[in-house]
């Protein structure tokens, strides 16, 4: 008999077995990360709207388990479900495309509108499991560039304030002014996902928000975040309005220097998003500073598309695409 259930603490040694084969580092962060789930009990009782942390599903056979799944809801957008993990015997495909199944379609009738993955590029077999088996469709990439022996031009610093939630609206009319045109339905996001959450202390990672203003206008015209999960890797993820001409020497010469502040031995990695209008300036950029890339991952979406009330014997029929809301 097989059955896909919540992830509970008496699962903990089954799981251990499972991932054990994985390798040793691997297999205890994961592991670690999901007891953290379990001592989380608060994620567990509450509607989808107020959910900020991530969920585990296991896949069991005869009480074997056989899968994995973990989804986080976006931060401050919980109805965007991003599947963050995905566990499963070598080649054994089909429990994967149920694991994906069952998700989409939990969240999916509790009003999630959006889910996203991110697979490695290299993972062909898995990439079809998302677009053959489960709907998804492949939108673009994101590339993580390793920051090192950086030497900028200039040691001067951009002059970056810390975000606050005041400035929520800006930042996200900044990201979605960036982005390629055709990928807007999919990837806009909204204003509170620049928030900071109400439960930022029991989130399973840290990070730090930045923006630099235009001083005559005090219009936003640069965004920075840090973000880091072991307080060793950190990754910086930047959303710049071209047209001001910002240097990139400037941005990455400050965010190394914020994060110097905290730690004297870090690794530092920048997020390179190709779905923006600025993704090729940025990666010559990168090229000229000689960094290498070392992940591309294939960004996947699967859109629920909600009809929207129209008058009666309307000649058009309108759809709302993923979490655009204007109408109701």
């Amino acid at each position: 008999m097989t059955v896909i259930r919540k992830f509970n603490f008496f699962d903990t040694k089954r799981v251990k077995k499972l991932i054990s084969q994985i390798g040793y580092d691997c297999s205890d962060i994961i592991l670690k990360t999901l007891i953290g789930q379990i001592c989380s009990i608060i994620n567990l009782f509450v509607p989808l709207k107020y959910k900020f942390l991530p969920e585990t599903f296991l896949y069991l056979d005869n009480n074997e388990i056989i899968g994995i799944i973990t989804v986080v809801p976006t931060r401050g957008n919980p109805y965007k479900i991003n599947i963050t993990r995905l566990i499963f015997k070598q080649n054994d495909y089909e429990i994967g495309k149920q694991l994906v199944e069952f998700v989409i379609a939990r969240f999916g009738a509790r009003g999630a509108v959006s889910f996203h993955a991110a697979v490695d590029q290299s993972h062909d077999e898995l990439i079809n499991l998302f677009i053959t088996g489960c709907g998804f469709r492949q939108c673009s990439y994101e590339n993580l560039w390793k920051i090192e022996n950086f030497n900028p031009d200039t040691a001067i610093k951009a002059n970056f304030r810390y975000c606050q939630n005041s400035d929520a609206r800006n930042v996200a009319d900044l990201y979605n002014s960036e982005l390629k045109s055709h990928f807007k339905p999919s990837l806009e996001r909204v204003k509170d996902e620049y928030k900071e959450p109400f439960f930022e202390g029991l989130t399973n990672f840290y990070k730090n928000r930045y923006v630099l203003e235009e001083p005559a206008r005090h219009k936003i015209i640069a965004y920075l975040s840090i973000t880091t999960s072991d307080n060793l890797n950190f990754i910086i993820d930047m959303s710049i309005n071209d047209a001001y001409g910002i240097d990139y020497d400037e941005v990455l010469n400050f965010a190394l220097g914020e994060i110097s502040r905290r730690k004297s031995k870090f690794y530092a990695f920048l997020k390179h998003r190709q779905y923006t209008k600025t993704a090729d300036n940025l990666e010559e950029y990168l090229h000229k500073r000689n960094l290498n890339c070392i992940q591309t991952q294939c960004v996947l979406v699967k859109d629920f598309y909600k009809p929207v009330k129209e008058s009666e014997n309307s000649p058009i029929q309108v759809f709302l695409l993923g979490e655009n809301k204007v109408c109701n």
